[in-house]
């Protein structure tokens, strides 16, 4: 097929939507800001992952050649009141009683295998910030060279000041003024050593009391959070790159601390397209372990939680989540799953329903108009809402095809099973497979009720009849009784 459409992707450096041209044709680089693995990764950060999993495999199946990198920061940093006793490896790792690199190794393999249940493809190149210290270094002293940045016992900052004089911009790109910066910022991590609180630390000294250190020309310390991603970003995907992405969190201080660092040490912008996911609230609320209003990733597979009725499958869950626009806030609720484990139950049961359908001579569908449709929503900056709408349009014609309303050419026939199944598992990566296990499991399930039913009408046990018709009614499960037995539909 020859697309109608180009890709379109929303910029955040610019707030545009702007047509996608790769710097190298047929070639993406495209990074995005890995995990922090002190503890569980949370349903907020799988959202975000989901988001680029799904732009990564849209690339791919564009026929791009794509490499994705994502990194795993695994190494220290000090927190907002720059207490070394609240770094989070240290503190995980007291909590624990386990070295900091063991909490780094049981929560990475954590993070894997979460992603993995939720049908993630492994990103080309996974780096890790404690195997790029040595970048790092390099990096902060290049900047000290170009007078971008200053050390101070054994620390080294970023000198915002001195690069907005050379008209470089700090807050380009999230539009924030320096004036007001500098009003609103308090010298949390420099304690008094920054020569303006809005300067940002590239590299920090160690303390005594802190256990991951690594020695510099400027003695012991760690690297800050920010040169972290610049080093591995250019490292693998050179000083300039087509996309770099994240939370919507992460755009102010991090990706514009990025900016600067690059900008400052190569003299031009490092990422052609700023990408944004935005955040995932729950019942209408944020998610915070403070508030009570959390639940971990497996907590919402499990069904062990105090959130929502039931168990669902990492499958639903994914159909949930793209329903929603990626740069629009998402919120999940009992009622949010439950409709989207109905829908996909639809989706999952009309894949099923094309393969048992008999081709005619002549094809009343137009399938060529459906294909536009399908490419148009995700050329339309990755529009997973206005795709998966259209493929409910598509689940109306199988089932009309299959009740003889419509009739489909063998032709035909093949261009929809490509077009159904390349979107579905290919570009949102819905794993139907499996769910098509768990539901032949349940559909025996159900057939055992009804067989059980229907004894105990022939015992004249009305009582037990009654009560399993009433469950499986309250489990969504309508029972009909006809000339032919007892049918059963979701």
């Amino acid at each position: 097929m020859v697309k109608e459409n180009q890709l379109k992707v929303h910029n955040s450096l610019t707030g545009q939507k702007e047509t996608f041209e790769p710097i190298n044709q047929d070639n993406v680089g495209m990074y995005v800001c890995g995990p922090t693995v002190y503890s569980n990764v949370h349903l907020g950060n799988v959202r975000t992952f989901m988001s680029f999993d799904m732009i990564y495999r849209y690339l791919k199946f564009l026929g791009y050649k794509v490499r994705y990198v994502r990194n795993i920061t695994d190494a220290g940093h000090l927190t907002d009141d720059g207490n070394v006793e609240n770094d989070r490896f240290v503190k995980q790792s007291k909590l624990e009683k386990l070295e900091p690199m063991e909490i780094v190794q049981k929560y990475t393999v954590d993070f894997h295998k979460v992603l993995e249940k939720f049908n993630l493809l492994p990103p080309t190149i996974e780096p890790t910030a404690t195997g790029h210290i040595l970048e790092q270094i390099a990096l902060a002293e290049k900047l000290i060279n170009l007078g971008f940045a200053y050390e101070v016992n054994g620390s080294v900052y970023f000198d915002v000041e001195a690069y907005n004089k050379k008209g470089l911009d700090y807050g380009e790109l999230s539009n924030r003024n320096i004036e007001e910066l500098i009003n609103n910022t308090r010298d949390l991590d420099g304690q008094g050593e920054k020569k303006n609180p809005v300067d940002f630390a590239l590299w920090k000294n160690a303390s005594p009391a802190h256990i991951m250190r690594w020695a510099s020309p400027w003695g012991d310390g760690f690297p800050g959070w920010h040169l972290e991603c610049t080093v591995m970003s250019t490292k693998y995907l050179g000083d300039y790159f087509d996309i770099h992405g994240g939370g919507m969190d992460l755009k102010f201080p991090h990706h514009e601390c990025e900016i600067a660092q690059a900008k400052g040490s190569n003299g031009h912008e490092p990422v052609k397209y700023w990408m944004h996911a935005n955040m995932l609230t729950m019942n209408g609320q944020r998610m915070s372990k403070s508030t009570g209003n959390y639940i971990l990733p497996m907590q919402l597979v499990t069904g062990e939680n105090d959130f929502f009725e039931k168990a669902f499958h990492p499958s639903v869950v994914r159909f949930c989540f793209l329903q929603a626009h990626y740069r629009s806030v998402l919120d999940i609720s009992n009622d949010a799953m439950l409709a989207s484990e109905k829908g996909y139950n639809r989706l999952v049961e009309a894949l099923k329903t094309l393969e048992s359908i008999t081709p005619k001579k002549t094809s009343t569908v137009d399938i060529a108009e459906l294909e536009k449709k399908l490419y148009a929503a995700m050329d339309d900056d990755f529009n997973t809402p206005i795709l998966i709408a259209h493929l409910f349009d598509a689940v109306k014609m199988i089932n009309s095809i299959k009740d003889s309303f419509e009739n489909i050419t063998a032709e035909d026939l093949d261009r929809l099973n490509v077009l159904m199944n390349g979107f579905v598992h290919e570009v949102l990566g819905l794993d139907t497979e499996a769910v098509n296990e768990s539901s032949d499991k349940l559909d025996g399930v159900v057939k055992m009720l009804i067989e059980m039913r229907n004894q105990a009408r022939v015992d004249k046990n009305w009582t037990l009849s009654d009560q399993i018709r009433d469950q499986l009614s309250a489990l969504g499960i309508q029972l009909k009784d006809g000339a032919e037995g007892t049918t059963f539909t979701f």
